[in-house]
């Protein structure tokens, strides 16, 4: 008798189990206040770190698979602070494996916000992942939580869109 150990979904949606990072000139962010169907404001946000981890499998088939995570630093997303993260907790496939949703935190000023990030993966290779997404987030309800403000003038808005395109190599 033969035991076969069967391939998991993450294994043909990701690249192999390691660490990848996204050099800074193969990134794109952009963050977006609309005013209901409005854009009102747009600008560009700078990528300073970002990292996608693929766990190895378990052999242990019985056992939970740990979820891939992925960790985006913005550096002028919040000018007056400083840093800001998105990192997820859980990472679900979507589509046939073609699509991701990140559910995590967007850390602010030093507080949690939840933020759901979907991403299009646009090309998969063994070592190699290019996807473009984007979170949509309550503006009201952000800056009640953390005090975040888009730009220094002020700007009707009542949600946020932070697009996001990287590769991970």
């Amino acid at each position: 008798m033969t035991t076969v150990t069967l391939p998991t979904a993450t294994a043909a949606v990701l690249p192999l189990p390691g660490r990848y990072a996204v050099a800074p000139d193969r990134s794109l962010v952009e963050l977006t206040t609309w005013y209901g169907p409005l854009p009102t404001h747009r600008r560009r946000v700078t990528l300073t770190d970002a990292s996608l981890t693929v766990p190895e499998p378990d052999p242990d088939l019985l056992a939970e698979p740990e979820s891939p995570t992925l960790r985006f630093e913005f550096g002028d997303l919040d000018p007056a602070r400083g840093t800001t993260l998105l990192a997820s907790d859980t990472v679900e496939l979507l589509d046939g494996g073609r699509k991701l949703q990140l559910t995590g935190d967007l850390i602010l000023r030093g507080v949690r916000f939840p933020a759901l990030l979907r991403l299009r993966i646009v090309e998969r290779t063994d070592d190699r992942l290019l996807v473009v997404g984007t979170a949509r987030l309550p503006y009201r309800l952000l800056r009640r939580a953390t005090g975040f403000r888009p730009g220094r003038l002020p700007r009707p808005a009542t949600r946020l869109r932070l697009l996001v395109a990287a590769e991970f190599a």
